[in-house]
């Protein structure tokens, strides 16, 4: 195992699968929703573009992707809830179909308890939640479904997060929100090892506090569990670059080479080749240098 990158378990079991934590992974974004903020309705799966999302999943993990992340609720700043029901119905024949076809691992964004359940009975390895398991219901669905949990910060929910964000000491702030999290996953009876953390880029922070808590990826991943970085094509890259959101490519890359270089384990992007290519570079370097110690 790297010495540069965290203490945590160099593997994390993902439902049937291993995932290898001793270098760092690409997570693909797949978001099966009509209103996401980058790739909005691209992948909305009615039926008809089921065919397009296990295209883009062949694709990806061609690209060197080991993780697909699923998402059917927007997340976006200014976006509403949608129904359990409809996000079910979004998402499960998706993680069905991906799971009986792609020897990959499924990660499935959501809060929902409903999705968390049947995601994991039908072969999802990860849930990857923006709210840290608070939506009622969440926590014992996660427990009982023995898959590891990405636990993100998120200060309000999407349709106000973006509303005037403040924080008494950024760091200090969502460093805290997590070590709460995790001591409540613990008392819920879901172990260490099944635990990642996510400082949760772009959810209701300015630009400042992404770039502070970016600088800090140190020391969450000295908090002793893999962290999940996902800043591919957010807000934060444009207000530096100026650049629409589908032109940040160069930006997300850079960011993504970045994060590695500051000890991350997951990447999540949507340009995943790009990305596993400045993935493959940055832990050359950081592999180089160990060597040379």
């Amino acid at each position: 195992m790297n010495p540069l990158l965290s203490p945590s378990p160099p593997q994390l079991r993902c439902g049937a699968r291993l995932l290898d934590l001793s270098e760092p992974q690409v997570m693909a974004i797949i978001n099966i929703t009509p209103d996401s903020f980058s790739d909005g309705g691209k992948f909305h799966a009615d039926g008809v573009l089921l065919d397009k999302v296990l295209r883009r999943v062949e694709e990806v993990c061609e690209q060197g992707a080991t993780l697909i992340d699923i998402g059917g609720e927007s997340t976006r700043p200014g976006s509403l809830t949608v129904t359990a029901g409809e996000e079910c119905d979004r998402v499960l024949p998706v993680v069905d179909a991906i799971a009986k076809r792609f020897d990959t691992i499924i990660s499935v964004d959501t809060s929902t308890p409903e999705v968390v359940r049947g995601a994991a009975k039908l072969g999802a390895g990860l849930i990857n939640d923006v709210r840290a398991l608070l939506r009622p219901g969440a926590m014992d669905a996660a427990a009982e479904s023995s898959l590891p949990i990405c636990l993100m910060h998120m200060q309000g929910e999407p349709s106000s997060m973006q509303q005037d964000p403040r924080y008494q000491n950024i760091f200090d702030d969502v460093a805290g929100f997590l070590k709460d999290r995790v001591a409540a996953c613990l008392a819920a009876g879901i172990s260490e090892d099944r635990l990642l953390l996510d400082p949760g880029f772009g959810f209701g922070k300015t630009t400042a506090h992404n770039f502070e808590l970016f600088r800090r990826i140190p020391d969450f991943v000295g908090m002793g569990f893999p962290v999940l970085v996902g800043v591919s094509r957010k807000s934060m890259l444009g207000a530096i670059t100026g650049r629409a959101v589908g032109d940040r490519l160069a930006a997300s890359a850079a960011m993504a080479a970045m994060a590695v270089e500051r000890g991350a384990h997951i990447i999540r992007a949507h340009d995943v080749k790009e990305t596993v290519d400045a993935v493959k570079l940055a832990t050359a370097v950081k592999f180089e240098k160990s060597n040379n110690d």
